[in-house]
């Protein structure tokens, strides 16, 4: 006969549903919720719903946002010109995270996946392209993925783009700092002889 508490199954099986969250990981989050306070336990419950009302895409990028403008489109020492186009918010935090990039974003919230059902109508394609209309934005540098469905979009996207006088560029992808040649594949070799740059 099995033992079960309901409400103590119910919130593992609400962590279980989160990405990258098996049985195991689930019941450890699920017993440190219960051994918060009841104060903390409410302003955890608190953080949860505060996000998920006030939460909302910007009116200019499509990133995350608690204003009209996120914290980067309401920024005026941003060179406006140029737009670094990401799948996702996270994307955006990778690349601020390196303190070089000074240009603006515009966020897909997904990439071009006919296996999964997801269209370019389901990304935020027409809203990037809305924004060439000023003539204001001189570059495009594409920065989704080096998957299959990262690279078919960015194609697509840069296909739409060259008729409106854009310029669009890629990442550039090669061997990662304190790898080995040796353990790199090909198509990663390839990308890195391509890519190369004068010393």
């Amino acid at each position: 006969m099995g033992y079960e508490v309901a409400s103590l199954a119910k919130l593992i099986e609400q962590f279980e549903r989160m990405p990258s969250i098996g049985h195991k990981t689930a019941q450890r989050l699920a017993f440190y919720v219960l051994d918060m306070s009841e104060e903390q336990a409410k302003g955890f419950a608190k953080a949860i719903l505060d996000a998920h009302e006030k939460i909302h895409r910007c009116a200019v990028c499509c990133n995350l946002s608690e204003d009209e403008l996120c914290p980067i489109c309401s920024k005026t020492d941003r060179d406006m010109s140029v737009v670094c186009v990401v799948e996702d918010p996270r994307d955006v935090i990778a690349i601020e995270r390196t303190r070089e990039f000074n240009g603006t974003y515009h966020v897909l919230n997904g990439v071009i996946s006919p296996l999964n059902g997801i269209g370019p109508e389901e990304l935020t394609i027409k809203e990037l392209i809305a924004r060439m209309g000023d003539g204001q934005i001189k570059e495009v540098i594409m920065a989704t993925n080096p998957t299959v469905e990262g690279e078919a979009t960015a194609m697509y996207v840069s296909r739409l783009l060259k008729p409106l006088g854009v310029a669009t560029t890629r990442l550039a992808y090669g061997v990662p700092v304190g790898a080995d040649l040796e353990y790199a594949d090909e198509v990663t070799l390839l990308r890195a002889l391509e890519g190369r740059q004068t010393i």
